[in-house]
C-alpha cells in the first residue's frame, strides 16, 4: 500500500474576498510551500522597502484557488480583510510547520513513561 502525502489543503475564509462585481469568494486551496516560495520574494523590491509585504507575496504563490477567481495575485491578497489575511497566515504556518520527532521514553529507575522531542540535525 502506498503512502499518500497531502500537498494541497482546502480552506474557507471567515469573511471572503469581495471582487469588483460584489461577489464573495471564500473557498480556496493552499498548497505546501517550497524553497523557492520563501526565497524568491526576498528579492522583490516591495519586500526590500517593506518587509511586511513578504507575507503577501508568499500567500500569492501558495494560494492556488479562491472561489471562482481565475488568478490569485498580490492585488487579491492585499484586498483581503484583516481576519482573512490572519487566517491564511495561520494556515500557512500550520501546514508548513516542521515538528520535531517525538519518542516515548521510559525511566529505567521508576518505569515512568513520558514523551520527549528529539533534536533536529545540528541542534544540541
Amino acid at each position: 500500500m502506498a503512502n499518500t502525502f497531502e500537498t494541497e489543503f482546502e480552506f474557507e475564509l471567515p469573511r471572503g474576498y469581495v471582487d469588483k462585481t460584489g461577489e464573495i469568494h471564500r473557498r480556496g486551496v493552499m498548497r505546501l510551500a517550497n524553497a523557492a516560495d520563501e526565497i524568491i520574494p526576498l528579492n522583490d523590491p516591495r519586500v526590500k522597502m517593506n518587509p511586511g509585504y513578504l507575507s503577501v507575496l508568499l500567500l500569492e504563490r501558495v494560494v492556488t484557488k479562491l472561489g471562482k477567481l481565475k488568478k490569485v495575485d498580490a492585488h487579491v491578497i492585499e484586498s483581503l480583510f484583516t481576519a482573512d489575511m490572519a487566517y491564511l497566515q495561520d494556515l500557512y504556518q500550520k501546514i508548513n510547520a516542521v515538528e520535531p520527532p517525538i519518542m516515548k521514553v521510559v525511566c529505567p529507575k521508576c518505569a515512568h513513561e513520558f514523551r520527549s522531542e528529539l533534536p533536529f540535525f545540528g541542534e544540541a
